[in-house]
This record gives structure tokens, C-alpha cells and sequence, in this order.
């Protein structure tokens, strides 16, 4: 099975920055397309971020365009979302995840359902 375990959450203060990372196991990490999303009790999954295979393309969600980084190291099965000018509203469980079926030419999956494998999820929350 492929496992995946988000860390670095945690409380930052408005205007501040936080990296949340993932680290996976099993399967072939360099093959899977991966992807950020959040989460809010009572609210859909919402979209963060996205990272094809090798890296070489990013799409970010509208709430957190411009504020956001996506990396990923296949060497080292980890992908890192950096986040920058935080908001209350970025306040949210974080989940990485990993489409296996994603082919390189293909439109980006940027809605859950395309993704097969997922973390256990990191509290973000933004306060002062």
C-alpha cells in the first residue's frame, strides 16, 4: 500500500508563513501526480495545489494563488507546500495526495476524485 504522512502544521499568525510537508512510502512516487488540498469541518475538500511527475508543472488553487509553492523530490518521496502571507481563512486540515493514474499530456487532476491515495491530513490554523 501507499502511505502518505503530512507534518509541519501547526499555528502561525496572520501574515505569517508555514511549509507543510508529506512523506510517502510504497509505490512509485516519481509516477504519481500529486496534489495539496484542505479542508474545513462541514465544507467540500477544497483544491490547493497541484505538481506533475517531474515537477515541471504547478497549478494552484484561486485562494491561494500567488501566496503558495508546490515541490516535490522523488529522490527523497516528499512533497512540500509552502505558504506565504497566511490568512484566517487558510486555516484548514491539510491533505496531500497522489493520482497513480494521471498520464503526462493528460488534462491536471484537480479535483479529489481523481486522486487514489491520501494522508492522514495536518491542522493549519491561522490566529493571532
Amino acid at each position: 500500500q501507499v502511505h502518505q504522512v503530512e507534518s509541519g502544521g501547526g499555528l502561525v499568525q496572520p501574515g505569517g508563513s508555514l511549509t507543510v510537508s508529506c512523506a510517502a512510502s510504497g509505490g512509485t512516487f516519481g509516477k504519481y501526480a500529486l496534489a495539496w488540498f484542505r479542508q474545513v469541518p462541514g465544507q467540500e475538500r477544497e483544491f490547493v495545489a497541484f505538481i506533475s511527475l517531474a515537477g515541471g508543472n504547478k497549478v494552484y488553487g484561486d485562494s491561494v494563488k500567488g501566496r503558495a509553492a508546490i515541490f516535490r523530490d522523488n529522490g527523497k518521496k516528499t512533497l512540500q507546500l509552502h505558504m506565504t502571507n497566511l490568512r484566517t481563512e487558510d486555516t484548514a486540515v491539510y491533505y496531500c495526495a497522489a493520482d497513480r493514474d494521471y498520464h503526462p499530456g493528460s488534462p491536471f487532476p484537480l479535483t479529489q476524485y481523481e486522486y487514489d491515495y491520501w494522508g492522514q491530513g495536518t491542522q493549519v490554523t491561522v490566529s493571532s
